[in-house]
């Protein structure tokens, strides 16, 4: 045992965060252990006193120490002085971390530890490529105060994937990537063209690192097709955005060896058979992983809620193939027309999916609830169920909301269970009122496709009582949870925390909501409660109630996982957890194991793949869960600029949803999309923007354009290699003209006739330019977009 400055210690028996190596059979210290033994000698370590440390004497052990070193210091875990000494990169001065290009041609070393970022001059950058990590040191401070580093080594990625736009000259060829934050392009030997034709977008795989005076070489290892064919934009965003959605062979091979047990439940001595009892699924019209159901009865003066999920960690066991790539993948991304699950069909929309008139193994938490809305009790335990129906959000609503007759003649062995549930829902949001969390009400782009994948409509996706019912069930589930963790100290848990607004953040928004007449309590240190006070205040201001929910909801931080409990401000929640969703979020899985590990006296403590504790699950499926909204984000900017590119000449009623200095972003009543109108098509005055108040005011006409204030538009431009649409003012007395002609108000969408004016008016299209020869064609989707509008941003809570 090695003595840690805190009185704990390293263990060094073989058994204890130790991995047998395949190829030889001998226990080998996993990473963690390595990390933790250099940090508490702390001095540059050789082979032999580290194999001497762990007790490794043999041949077969000490090469597999050093292939396991080998590995860690390509991964910028160690480094490796001229004694050939194994150190710790951070007592070196040195930080790994991630390269972050701009599309100027500098860029920024991200550290893997934290910390403030490095600048990295743009000749820095000739030697790298953005997404690229790196080891870097700090060289100087620079004229603005910031640190200015030296890329020392990079930490090639052999399978690193680059999508972009491909072009021959002069039997040359070459790729353009997507991706702005690229700033060179990548050479293509004409032997590795791979049937790649001029114009076509690809997938190139970097064989060669650039150097200062040379591109980055590469080859064709995949041909997508050509510019705007249908769902190319989602093929763009997951390989921009670095999403897995390949399964690899080792995750395959998994899957054949399970066989009997992806298609057989059994009743077991272990599980509680709740087959009798009458839950039901309550989903989305076009879901197809089922992981949650519910069933609710009187109890008394209260009420017994049971949440059922899918035990997805029955089948998903720690440090498998499955569990590695469900944690590499963090999270299913949802674009608009095609899904990348966490875990492969077999078992997300197979033996997991809590199917009707299907055996299921499931993990239940069993709830009484006072009259109140008060948990007063809760059990967890490990079930077999059997749902009894899969239902949809609207007809939910219809039975106990709408109290439709018919739906509910129809459905009628089930729709006292379904009012036992609406009932409790209303108790629940009436406590979540006394509590003071915020309600955020953003509506959803819903994207409808025709048969051919092109849209065909987009609209708000409209939320009713059936969604707030299945919510509050789903948020009474995950506080248990975190409560049923956070009682049984010493056990490793993670948590969904959301941090309060920062002093910064609060300087901006009450310069905002002075700029309205509106306030915002609780001093230095406002409340949730303070927050849901304001949006309630400004409900019934159709004007700016969205505009200011964006707002607030901008100054606050993001939720993230951590291993720490520290409360989740919006929800208004001491403690929180994410329990119901184990189909499509790791963490929910990791829970599971958790909660499972108590209920077994804590047999094991394996939640994820060998070496990678609680707190680093909880930094990665952070990071995973931005990226996938990122990524999705990116799509739906693009399709709705493909939209728009057939109502370029038609106008439009819409709100002023963003203010800039630049001009205003306008939100369309009707069709959920939005556009810009430059400062310079607002008419002849000089504008000046006034970021207190969120306005751009007239010099010599006092004309304001404010944050949601009515407008009407015409479309002039939709630009497809940014995926940005241009608006143009009607004036108020073209307006008036038309709305006197057509004898009436004017709709919110014009008859569809566009002028003469526009009938010509195209995007661009992929060319080259006569002076330099450097391609026009740009992204389609810009990770880089900067997010100029107030609009955009999920609460994820």
């Amino acid at each position: 045992m090695t003595k840690k400055p805190d009185g704990g210690s390293v263990q060094s028996t073989p058994g204890a965060g130790f991995r047998v190596a395949a190829s030889s059979g001998i226990a080998v210290p996993a990473r963690m252990q390595i990390l933790e033994f250099l940090r508490v000698t702390n001095q540059p370590c050789s082979l032999e006193k580290i194999c001497s440390h762990f007790g490794l004497q043999q041949p077969e052990g000490i090469r597999a120490l050093s292939g396991r070193l080998e590995r860690m210091k390509k991964n910028g875990y160690v480094l490796v002085d001229r004694k050939t000494r194994y150190g710790l990169p951070e007592k070196m001065d040195i930080v790994a971390g991630r390269v972050i290009g701009h599309a100027r041609g500098f860029g920024f070393v991200i550290p893997d530890m934290g910390g403030e970022d490095l600048y990295l001059h743009h000749n820095q950058m000739r030697k790298v490529l953005h997404g690229d990590r790196v080891l870097a040191k700090t060289r100087a401070i620079d004229s603005r105060g910031r640190k200015e580093g030296v890329v020392v080594e990079v930490l090639v990625d052999k399978h690193r994937e680059i999508v972009g736009h491909f072009h021959v000259e002069s039997a040359i060829g070459f790729v353009e990537p997507d991706d702005v934050r690229f700033a060179r392009d990548i050479s293509i030997p004409k032997n590795k063209f791979n049937g790649a034709k001029s114009g076509d977008i690809v997938v190139v795989r970097i064989s060669k690192h650039p150097v200062e005076h040379q591109h980055a070489v590469g080859e064709v290892i995949d041909v997508l097709g050509q510019d705007l064919a249908p769902g190319m934009e989602t093929e763009i965003a997951l390989r921009k955005h670095d999403i897995p959605h390949r399964w690899p062979v080792e995750v395959e091979q998994q899957l054949k060896s399970m066989g009997d047990l992806l298609h057989n439940v059994r009743p077991h001595k272990n599980r509680i058979d709740i087959r009798e009892l009458p839950l039901v699924t309550i989903d989305g019209v076009d879901a197809r992983d089922f992981d949650d159901a519910v069933y609710c009865e009187k109890a008394g003066s209260g009420w017994r809620l049971i949440v059922a999920i899918a035990d997805v960690s029955h089948y998903v066991r720690p440090d498998s193939a499955l569990d590695r790539e469900a944690y590499n993948r963090g999270n299913s991304v949802y674009f608009p027309n095609r899904v990348v699950p966490m875990l492969p069909e077999s078992l997300s929309n197979g033996i997991c999916s809590l199917k009707p008139d299907e055996d299921r193994y499931c993990m239940v938490c069993d709830m009484q609830v006072n009259k109140p809305g008060e948990v007063k009790d809760f059990r967890f335990y490990p079930g077999l169920m059997r749902s009894k129906a899969r239902l949809t959000y609207e007809l939910v609503n219809a039975i106990v909301s709408e109290k439709d007759k018919n739906q509910r003649d129809s459905w009628r062995s089930i729709a006292g269970h379904l009012d036992h549930l609406y009932e409790l829902s209303l108790c629940f949001r009436q406590r979540r009122e006394i509590r003071g969390a915020v309600e955020f009400e953003f509506p959803e782009p819903y994207i409808q496709f025709d048969d051919q994948k092109r849209i065909r409509r987009i609209s708000a996706r409209q939320r009713n009582e059936a969604h707030r019912l299945i919510e509050e069930c789903m948020l009474a589930a995950n506080v248990c949870a975190a409560e049923f963790l956070r009682t049984h100290k010493g056990y490793d848990a993670i948590y969904r925390n959301h941090a309060g607004p920062d002093a910064d953040a609060l300087v901006d928004l009450r310069k905002f909501l002075s700029g309205l007449g509106l306030n915002l309590g609780g001093g230095n240190n406002p409340q949730a409660r303070d927050y849901s006070k304001l949006v309630a205040s400004v409900s019934s201001r159709t004007d700016i109630a969205g505009v200011v929910q964006s707002v607030l909801l901008r100054s606050l931080n993001q939720a993230v996982y951590s291993a720490e409990q520290l409360g989740h401000f919006a929800l208004a929640y001491p403690v929180y957890s994410h329990f119901t969703s184990p189909i499509r979020r790791y963490c929910d899985l990791v829970v599971h194991r958790q909660v499972r590990q108590i209920l077994d006296g804590g047999e094991s403590r394996e939640f994820a793949p060998s070496g990678i504790g609680t707190g680093q699950i909880g930094e990665h499926c952070s990071f995973t869960e931005r990226r996938a909204e990122d990524a999705v984000r990116d799509v739906i900017a693009w399709l709705k600029a493909e939209f728009m590119q057939q109502k370029v000449g038609e106008e439009f009623n819409g709100l002023i949803s963003g203010v800039r200095e630049f001009g205003i972003f306008v939100q369309l009543s009707e069709i959920f999309v939005e556009g810009l109108v430059h400062v310079t098509a607002l008419g002849n005055d000089y504008y000046h923007f006034d970021p207190a108040r969120f306005q751009l005011q007239g010099e010599r006409s006092n004309q304001r354009f404010r944050l949601g204030d009515k407008v009407r538009v015409r479309v002039v431009r939709v630009d497809m290699d940014e995926a940005k649409i241009d608006f143009e003012l009607v004036s108020e007395a073209a307006v008036a003209d038309k709305a006197k002609n057509t004898g009436g108000e004017l709709s919110d969408t014009c008859s569809g006739k566009k002028s003469e004016n526009y009938k010509n008016k195209t995007t661009k299209k992929p060319g080259r330019d006569a002076k330099s020869g450097k391609s026009t064609v740009k992204s389609k989707i810009r990770k880089g977009m900067k997010k100029k509008n107030l609009q955009g941003k999920s609460p994820g809570w």
